[in-house]
């Protein structure tokens, strides 16, 4: 099983159950786990018996909520020590440094930086990489209204000194395009849709699900969107 963070005090919920439900199209086994301080996905999430720590199935993804390490969720399924988790990738959400720890995210094959570029979600966000005791390489996924040049500068500028290394290329998502309203909708009827999402936010799915897989092609992953979009 390949693990996959997503880091940051932004919401970053939705974001990764759309890449999982890429993932998921294309015969991949998908765990999420909500590893955040306030656990969106109790909420985003149908639940039949939401509990303390629960693992509940959602779209074809399992979604993991309320462990505190792989071995936990290890026990909770009846696992035996050591044994792997039979999922191919684990996408995990954490804001805070424990659960980078505690997931082991150092070890992962990808980690996502994910802010927008209030002060809230910058700085709360980069308090998680200030706690690094360890060189991590991230790629940022940059949520902005105009994707400023000035906005990466003063990422830059506010992460100097942590123990981080910033890929040179960046994702960005447009904050104002219609794109979240059409994700409440989707969270009202329970449903992950893609067709009235913007082109700009199905290219960025599709760039980091293309990523994530390292061998798939992004004409595929595309024919893939095209095939939720139709509700197949």
């Amino acid at each position: 099983m390949k693990k996959i963070g997503f880091i940051g005090a932004y919401d970053k919920t939705d974001l990764i159950l759309y890449i999982a439900k890429i993932l998921t199209v294309l015969q991949k086994k998908i765990l999420i786990i909500d590893a955040t301080v306030n656990q969106k996905a109790r909420y985003i999430v149908p639940a039949i018996n939401p509990a303390m720590k629960y693992v509940t199935d959602f779209e074809d993804i399992d979604i993991a909520v309320g462990f505190s390490s792989i071995e936990d969720i290890n026990k909770y399924l009846g696992m035996s020590e050591g044994q792997e988790l039979e999922y191919d990738f684990a996408l995990i959400d954490t804001d805070n440094i424990e659960g980078f720890r505690n997931f082991e995210l150092v070890t992962a094959q990808k980690n996502y930086f994910v802010t927008s570029f209030d002060n809230y979600s910058l700085k709360k966000g980069l308090e998680v990489l200030s706690g690094l005791q360890e060189v991590v390489s991230l790629t940022k996924v940059l949520f902005s209204r105009e994707m400023l040049k000035e906005e990466d500068d003063y990422l830059n500028f506010l992460s100097l000194g942590y123990k981080a290394i910033w890929n040179e290329y960046r994702i960005y998502f447009p904050i104002e395009n219609g794109d979240l309203s059409v994700i409440y909708e989707n969270q009202r009827v329970a449903k992950i849709k893609f067709k009235k999402l913007s082109v700009q936010y199905k290219d960025g799915l599709a760039y980091i699900a293309e990523e994530i897989l390292g061998d798939v092609s992004e004409s595929n992953i595309r024919k893939t969107i095209k095939v939720i979009e139709k509700g197949v």
